[in-house]
């Protein structure tokens, strides 16, 4: 069988199964491991597949963005245990962009007793920010948008210029590590990148296993530009480590 025949038909697949294993495709085609991962490594370089540890997953896409009271229901358990290991990343004194997101509404409340100054375009995080709560806040201006309980585009610019923050945690709709971080809102990625673009320290990612190897219709930033990602057991199935480190991405897994 010659190469794109045999990836035509693992990409076929890929599309049935969602997720395939490369030793299982080596016993399947007859071919020797490294022949497989060449040809998930040729399906991956063509926006077809992503590659994850052992093997691939089906891109996947995002065309509209969720409704809020939708995504806020989705993998709580994942998401407080995504929230508390990014909280521990988080000292006092720390100056912290947030973004908007159910991911990082979690982290919101997780900062609850840290004495940082937090700045963000989260408007839901005016529910945590009552008298028992630590943390200082400072709201972006912008547009507000409903669908996601967030302030965004570029009104949100001025106020993210006069800060340099010591780290930023960025929910995303989509993480590839081809593609980066995606989103199917332009304002909510032209806020989140300029949040990125003014800290100083880590950028760390918040996501839950279902946004990896999502693909959406505008790039917020690289996933070089990135420092940490931070997700679950379901996403830790979908990364490539070996990828990751090429990229210096620390990744952790939240249990």
């Amino acid at each position: 069988m010659i190469p794109a025949d045999r990836q035509r038909q693992i990409l076929s697949l890929v599309t049935q199964d969602k997720v395939v294993q490369v030793q299982d495709l080596s016993e399947r085609f007859g071919v020797s491991v490294l022949t497989i991962r060449r040809d998930l490594d040729h399906l991956a370089e063509q926006g077809l597949v992503e590659r994850t540890h052992g093997g691939a997953t089906l891109r996947r896409s995002l065309p509209i963005e969720p409704a809020y009271a939708q995504k806020a229901l989705e993998f709580p358990q994942e998401k407080r245990a995504i929230a508390e290991a990014a909280a521990a990343l988080i000292d006092d004194g720390d100056t912290v962009f947030i973004n908007s997101g159910s991911t990082t509404f979690e982290v919101l409340k997780a900062l609850r007793e840290h004495r940082i100054t937090i700045v963000t375009n989260n408007i839901d995080a005016a529910w945590i920010a009552n008298e028992e709560a630590q943390f200082r806040l400072v709201f972006v201006g912008g547009v507000y948008r409903t669908r996601s309980h967030s302030v965004s585009g570029g009104l949100s610019q001025p106020i993210i210029d006069q800060v340099y923050a010591n780290k930023a945690i960025i929910g995303v709709d989509g993480f590839s590590l081809s593609a980066g971080l995606t989103t199917p809102v332009i304002e909510e990625a032209e806020t989140t990148r300029r949040m990125i673009d003014r800290t100083v320290g880590k950028v760390i990612v918040v996501a839950t296993g279902n946004k990896i190897g999502v693909l959406s219709n505008f790039s917020t930033v690289a996933a070089t530009d990135i420092d940490v990602l931070i997700t679950d057991d379901r996403g830790d199935k979908l990364l490539s480590r070996d990828e990751l480190g090429d990229k210096d991405i620390e990744l952790i897994i939240a249990r």
